[in-house]
């Protein structure tokens, strides 16, 4: 796989909502959803509802990806960062390469590590103030 570069929307707990907006007005397909609660070694003190947001999207829309993701905290969308780019890759030390390039003079937010959706994912604001997250995909 290459490199390949996807918006990533972060969404104040209406991600389902913008879903099923992007579904009708654009023809995006849904290619996977999982929720808070889905993920594993999520603290218990998540509230139901919490547990019911969005952690992850993937729609297709024609020959491009829209990813997704609802707040878990209920705080507010930080302005600059409602829209993020995703980087992806299929291996993981190609991906922690453009991580660790992309974190020089800037901030890293959540750092470059295993998930349970990814082998190697971590998420970083480079010097301009634009904020990646760098994904490696699980090749199925």
């Amino acid at each position: 796989m290459a490199v390949k570069l996807t918006p990533y929307l972060n969404l104040e707990g209406n991600a389902r909502e913008a879903i099923q907006f992007y579904e009708q007005a654009i023809g995006a397909k849904v290619l996977t959803i999982m929720t808070y609660g889905d993920m594993p070694d999520m603290p218990n003190t998540f509230t139901d509802d919490l547990k019911e947001l969005v952690a992850h999207a993937k729609l297709q829309v024609g020959e491009t990806e829209l990813m997704f993701s609802d707040v878990p905290d209920g705080s507010p969308v930080e302005k600059g960062k409602q829209v993020t780019i995703c980087i992806s890759t299929n291996n993981v030390e190609k991906s922690k390469r453009i991580f660790d390039a992309l974190q020089q003079e800037g901030t890293v937010n959540m750092p470059f590590e295993e998930q349970p959706f990814s082998p190697g994912f971590g998420d970083v604001t480079d010097k301009f103030g634009v904020t990646f997250q760098v994904n490696t995909e699980i090749q199925n």
